[in-house]
C-alpha cells in the first residue's frame, strides 16, 4: 500500500503493532484503550513506559536529563516493543522529533496520525505546568506548527477527528483499521 491510498488493504508489517501519532490532547491513550477493549487487545503508552524506566514523572526527566534525555529514553522504551506483538500503542506529541523513532514504528507496524486542531488540543490539556516542552499556549502553537508535517511525513493513515466525540474517532479507526486487515 502507498501511504496515500486509504482503498486498499496492506501486508502487516514487522510486529504488526499500531502506533497513535498525533498532537498532544488529541486523544492518542483514550483511542488506543478503546481499541484494545473492543478487540481484547494489548495497548501501551510510551510515556507511561519512559516514566516506568526512569523512576520518575516526565517533567522531573526533563529537569534532570533535559529533552535529549527524555527522547533517548522514548527512543529506547520504542525499541523494546519489538519483543511484543500486536500492540496498540499511544505514543508521546514528540515521538517523531526522532527520525530513528518513525523507522522503528514502520518497521514494527503502522502509524495512524490523529489529525486536528490546535484550539481542540488545548482543550483536552488539562494543565500545561504538567507538559515540561509547553512553555505556553503561544508555545504550544509553535510546536503544532513545528510537528504537524513531521506527523503527516510518518503516518500510514490518517484520521481526521476535527470535531468528532472521542467515541466516533474510535469506531471510526476501528472501521479503517479492519477494512485493511490491520486489526
Amino acid at each position: 500500500m502507498t501511504r496515500g491510498d486509504d482503498a486498499c488493504r496492506v501486508d502487516k508489517r514487522g510486529c504488526d503493532h499500531i502506533f497513535f501519532i498525533g498532537f498532544l490532547g488529541a486523544g492518542k491513550s483514550t483511542l488506543a484503550r478503546n481499541l484494545g477493549r473492543m478487540f481484547r487487545r494489548r495497548y501501551v503508552d510510551t510515556d507511561r513506559l519512559v516514566e516506568r524506566r526512569a523512576g520518575m514523572p516526565i517533567s522531573e526527566i526533563f529537569d534532570v536529563k533535559g529533552e535529549n534525555g527524555f527522547r533517548a529514553l522514548e527512543t529506547s522504551v520504542l525499541a523494546s516493543l519489538e519483543a511484543k506483538r500486536s500492540l496498540l500503542v499511544s505514543c508521546g506529541g514528540g515521538i517523531v522529533e526522532t527520525p530513528d523513532n518513525i523507522d522503528l514504528m514502520r518497521g514494527m507496524g503502522y502509524c495512524v496520525y490523529l489529525d486536528g486542531d490546535l484550539d481542540d488540543s488545548l482543550r483536552q490539556i488539562r494543565s500545561l505546568e504538567n507538559r515540561p516542552d509547553f512553555r505556553s499556549t503561544e508555545h504550544a502553537a509553535e510546536l503544532f506548527r513545528h510537528r504537524r508535517p513531521l506527523y503527516e511525513a510518518a503516518a500510514d493513515l490518517t484520521l481526521d477527528i476535527r470535531g468528532r466525540t472521542f467515541k466516533e474517532v474510535s469506531y471510526l479507526c476501528a472501521e479503517m483499521l479492519l477494512e485493511r486487515g490491520l486489526l
